[in-house]
């Protein structure tokens, strides 16, 4: 599977940016998909994970109420709709796939995309 996410830039505080990430190789509906990010100098963290059924969604408490993770299986693609940007959510964000859990732990990842640079301005 290759995932290409899409979307980053430069925003201003409490604006919004949605991220895509386009699936190639094997159709998403058979996986958990999920968003993670990593600042500067930062670990990786979980952002946001979509289940293949269903499409139940879970979130890093950071995003709650701001983030919403929603897919398209007609066209192979989830997205990041984010709202009410700050500072700290300035970083890189990874699109990720796992065939077998939930998509909500690093570990536990199968395929990443390459980042989108997401970049929020005080």
């Amino acid at each position: 599977v290759q995932l290409q996410a899409s979307g980053g830039g430069l925003v201003r505080t409490g604006g919004s940016r949605r991220l895509s990430c386009a699936a190639s190789g094997h159709t998403i509906s058979d996986y958990a998909m999920g968003w993670f990010r990593q600042a500067p100098g930062k670990e990786r963290e979980f952002v946001a994970a979509i289940r293949w059924s269903g499409g139940s969604t879970s979130y890093a408490d950071s995003v709650k109420g701001r983030f919403t993770m929603s897919r398209d299986d007609a066209k192979n693609t989830v997205y990041l709709q984010m709202n009410s940007l700050n500072p700290d959510d300035t970083a890189v964000y990874y699109c990720a796939a796992d065939t077998t859990g939930w998509a909500d732990v690093v570990y536990g990842i199968d395929y990443w995309g390459k980042g989108t640079l997401v970049t929020v301005s005080s």
